[in-house]
């Protein structure tokens, strides 16, 4: 019996080899992009806004990709991934209200704020749950307007072009581009509170002390991720009750 042997075309297996190195590239070059994101959207649109803008504190130095920085990029590159950013419980993993959410019919469960310049209309804040993807979040521990203290609350940011007012998952998309002197108006109760923007700042997730409860007036805090459409650092924006 005779056996026929078929030599392998070179040609085929050179190409599997180019294709199969070009998608291990192109799988591994869009790995790095989606790290350096949040740095490249900052460094080449996001920083000039912010530059423009009265801030309490300077913007971190992401100009040099430091060690620390590079860590900081990787880990929230992966969080993205695994954690669940619709709860604002994720928001801060080192902070955690010493107390449960209870439905209770003698407080504020809802309530609206409407920011003229970027054409957010009633937005409803809940106080009672930690949903992003329903509602605004009024942080668990954190005052209601126009009580004194600090009413921090947590909204879901995403690239400027995919911002729409109406949208939950989309509504603090534009925050970056408040400024000292711009209106946010708290309504509770049917009643109309004028908050004054008074600061701007950015920050990391690791930041307690956005959570200090002022006694020397009422205040609003407008809390989001930023750059926006990234876990990387948040930003702050707050503002104070118009007397």
């Amino acid at each position: 019996m005779s056996h026929l042997y078929k030599k392998r075309d070179p040609f085929l297996i050179r190409t599997i080899i180019r294709y199969a190195g070009l998608t291990i590239s192109i799988t591994g070059l869009l790995c790095l992009l989606y790290i350096l994101y949040p740095f490249i959207s900052w460094k080449f649109y996001f920083e000039p806004v912010f530059a423009s803008n009265d801030l309490e504190t300077p913007i971190p130095k992401t100009a040099v990709l430091s060690k620390s920085n590079m860590h900081s990029l990787f880990s929230s590159a992966v969080d993205s991934l695994s954690i669940d950013y619709s709860d604002a419980m994720n928001w801060f993993p080192h902070f955690k209200p010493a107390f449960e959410l209870k439905n209770d019919p003698a407080v504020i469960t809802t309530f609206n704020i409407s920011i003229p310049k970027l054409r957010i209309n009633y937005a409803n804040v809940s106080t009672i749950d930690t949903d992003l993807s329903k509602h605004l979040i009024l942080y668990p521990g954190t005052s209601i307007p126009p009580e004194t203290g600090n009413s921090v609350i947590f909204g879901h940011s995403t690239i400027p072009t995919w911002f729409n007012p109406h949208d939950y998952k989309t509504i603090f998309g534009t925050v970056h581009t408040l400024k000292t002197g711009d209106q946010i108006v708290a309504t509770v109760n049917t009643k109309e509170y004028v908050y004054i923007v008074e600061s701007i700042r950015v920050t990391t997730p690791e930041d307690m002390s956005i959570f200090t409860q002022d006694n020397n007036g009422s205040y609003l805090t407008l809390l989001t991720c930023t750059p926006p459409g990234t876990t990387w650092k948040r930003l702050l924006v707050k503002a104070k009750l118009q007397s």
